[in-house]
């Protein structure tokens, strides 16, 4: 496929996020739907309090928008050169497109219930987690129903066969990283600017797949990010709440299984891991021996706390997505051959 199909997607998801942003903050900000921050953050970040929520909105509508163009382009360029389509492959976009956009209806629901019922918690947890097991039991299920295998591959042991354990691994690994994702957004332009380049390595992954439609599916979350952060980067003008997260979550864990290869996710997705772990290690820390092994979790506030700017943040957090993104193309090249 030509990469400018790829690159074409990605600038108009960017242009399409970036243009909604316009359009969208100002009707934020005069329903007055702003983000009250908690006590228990870093005093500084309180200077934040009233900045727009919600405004994840504007990556979510680019990317279902380009992904939708980019197949439509794909599609025209497969017949203009006589190349078959893979089997279900429009079905698994738009069932990755779907557990998206439901994680990011049960994200709207917390924000929601901050913003307009004012109270602080959102969302009542046993709730929000119920939802999130239903729409990974669809999601699933559909996996299954479209004739997905139940095998993992492991570097340098070939496909392992999990049975009915595969969907109790993964259940709880989907589970894990929606959550990861939506812990990483807790500093300006942070879980945008990691989701950029975990997307942007699964562009080159699904290259070397051939899987072309997942590969337009990685460009518009990449360029809907890259948008986004044209109003998300410090000092952020809106923030992306838990209704984008929650998108970006199930967008990180479709393109992850789409692939094939599920194992990329805790590599190319290392940061939303250490995102997770902290905080459990931090909890789990401070249950059995009343001491915090952080200063903050998670584990961005612990920088933050040490002196890091919310820039160095970006970048560093970013840099090291970036070298992951690598060893997993890397490691894609090498299953391909």
């Amino acid at each position: 496929m030509p990469f400018w199909i790829n690159l074409s997607v990605g600038l108009l998801s960017a242009a399409i996020s970036a243009g909604f942003g316009v359009i969208l903050i100002p009707y934020l900000k005069k329903l007055k739907v702003g983000a009250h921050i908690l006590e228990i953050g870093p005093r500084w970040q309180k200077d934040k309090e009233g900045t727009p929520l919600m405004g994840g909105f504007m990556f979510a509508a680019s990317t279902v928008i380009a992904s939708l163009a980019g197949c439509l382009i794909i599609s025209r360029y497969r017949s203009a050169h006589l190349t078959d389509v893979p089997e279900n492959a429009l079905y698994k976009l738009l069932l990755g497109l779907g557990a998206a956009l439901l994680f990011m209806l049960i994200g709207f629901a917390d924000d929601y219930i901050k913003v307009i019922k004012k109270r602080n918690q959102g969302f009542n947890a046993k709730a929000k987690s119920l939802c999130q097991v239903v729409v990974i039991v669809l999601y699933l299920a559909a996996l299954h129903l479209l004739g997905d295998t139940t095998s993992v591959v492991i570097p340098f042991l070939g496909e392992i066969d999990l049975g009915v354990f595969y969907y109790i691994i993964m259940a709880v690994a989907i589970y894990g990283f929606v959550n990861a994702v939506n812990l990483t957004d807790g500093v300006d332009g942070l879980c945008a600017s990691v989701t950029l380049v975990y997307s942007a390595a699964f562009i080159l992954i699904f290259v070397l797949l051939g899987d072309w439609e997942y590969s337009a599916f990685s460009a518009a979350v990449a360029g809907g990010c890259l948008g986004f952060l044209v109003w998300n980067l410090h000092p952020a003008k809106v923030f992306m709440g838990d209704t984008g997260s929650m998108f970006l979550g199930g967008c990180v864990v479709a393109l992850g299984f789409a692939s094939g290869l599920e194992l990329l996710i805790p590599l190319v997705g290392i940061i939303y891991l250490a995102e997770a772990m902290s905080d459990v290690i931090q909890i789990g820390s401070y249950k059995l021996r009343h001491k915090r092994v952080f200063k903050m979790a998670p584990i961005h506030h612990h920088f933050e706390l040490s002196g890091w700017s919310e820039y160095k943040i970006v970048f560093v957090f970013s840099g090291i997505t970036l070298i992951a993104g690598a060893l997993g193309v890397a490691a894609t090249y090498i299953y391909t051959k």
